[in-house]
C-alpha cells in the first residue's frame, strides 16, 4: 500500500491555520493522502484531528493555506462540491434517515454518483427506490454482503446500535465510489469481529478500487497494521509524519500519545 513520492497526491493541504478565537487549533498543518494509499492521522483529544477533517471535507474553511484534489485547488469549494470531485467522508456520529432502511441508504447513495438526477423521484417525492439495474443491485449488495449488512437489508435504520449504524455509513460513504474516503473513528462502537471485517473492507477498497483513504483512528493498533504513512498532531501542531515503524520509534511522539512500550503494543 506505498506509494511513490512522485505520484501526484489525491487530496493534499498546505499550511492550514484554523482560530478559534485566540485558540490556534491548527497551525501551519500540511499532509498528502497518495492514489490508493491508507493514510493515518493520530493524536490525542484536542489535537485538531475531527478540526482538520472539518477543513479538508468543506465544511470549515481555513483561516490561512490551502487544500487540493489531484493538483487543483478547492479550498473555496463546498462539501457537496468536493463530494462530485469525489471526496467522500463518515463522521463520529453517523446521521442517518430513520425510516430508510438499510438497503435504501446504500442504493441512495450510489445514484447520487451514479444517476443524480433520479434521487429527486426516489426520495423527495416519496415514489420510492424502483426500477434498479444490475450494476445497482450487484454493487449494493456486494457492499452489504461485505459488510455483513445483508441480513438486515431490509430494516429501518432507526433501533440498529451504534456499531451497526456505523457499517451502514461505511457501506452508504463506499457506495458514492469515491476517490477519497475520510474514516472518522471507523471502529467506534464495534466489536473485534466486525473492526477485523471492516479493516479487511479498507483493504479491499485500496487494492481493487484504487480508493485513497485518510484514517482518523484512536486504536493505534489499527493505524499501525493498516497504514503505509501516518501524521501525529499535538495541540494543533504536525509533530511528526512517517511510516509505522518511524513513528512508533519516534521520541515527540511517544512522550505526546503513545506512550510506553507496552501501550504502543496494546494498541492503547
Amino acid at each position: 500500500m506505498s506509494a511513490s513520492t512522485d505520484v501526484q497526491p489525491r487530496l493534499e493541504c498546505h499550511d492550514v491555520t484554523v482560530r478559534f478565537g485566540g485558540v490556534v487549533a491548527l497551525d501551519s498543518v500540511s499532509l498528502a493522502v497518495p492514489p490508493a494509499t491508507i493514510v493515518g492521522l493520530v493524536g490525542p483529544n484536542g489535537a485538531g484531528k475531527s478540526t482538520l477533517f472539518s477543513v479538508l471535507s468543506g465544511l470549515r474553511r481555513p483561516d490561512a493555506g490551502r487544500v487540493e484534489f489531484e493538483g487543483k485547488d478547492i479550498t473555496s469549494y463546498s462539501a457537496q462540491g468536493r463530494a462530485r470531485l469525489g471526496l467522500a467522508r463518515t463522521f463520529q456520529h453517523p446521521e442517518m434517515f430513520p425510516g430508510l432502511t438499510v438497503r435504501e441508504h446504500v442504493m441512495l447513495a450510489h445514484r447520487i454518483s451514479t444517476k443524480r438526477s433520479r434521487v429527486w423521484t426516489d426520495l423527495v417525492t416519496g415514489r420510492g427506490f424502483r426500477r434498479t439495474d444490475p450494476e445497482e443491485v450487484e454493487r449494493v449488495d456486494g457492499l452489504l454482503a461485505a459488510l455483513s449488512l445483508s441480513p438486515i437489508g431490509d430494516r429501518p435504520v432507526a433501533g440498529l446500535s451504534l456499531g451497526m449504524t456505523r457499517l451502514v455509513e461505511l457501506a452508504r460513504a463506499l457506495a458514492t465510489n469515491p476517490a477519497v474516503l475520510l474514516l472518522d473513528e471507523p471502529s467506534s462502537g464495534l466489536d473485534a469481529l466486525e473492526t477485523e471485517q471492516v479493516t479487511r473492507v479498507f483493504e479491499l477498497a485500496v487494492e481493487r478500487r484504487g480508493v485513497s483513504l485518510l484514517l482518523v483512528e484512536h486504536d493505534v493498533s489499527i493505524v499501525l497494521n493498516l497504514c503505509s504513512r501516518i501524521h501525529v498532531l499535538d495541540f494543533g501542531v504536525k509533530i511528526a509524519a512517517g511510516t509505522p515503524d518511524e513513528v512508533r520509534s519516534d521520541a515527540a511522539v511517544r512522550a505526546a500519545y503513545l506512550g510506553d512500550d507496552q501501550a504502543v503494543g496494546k494498541g492503547a
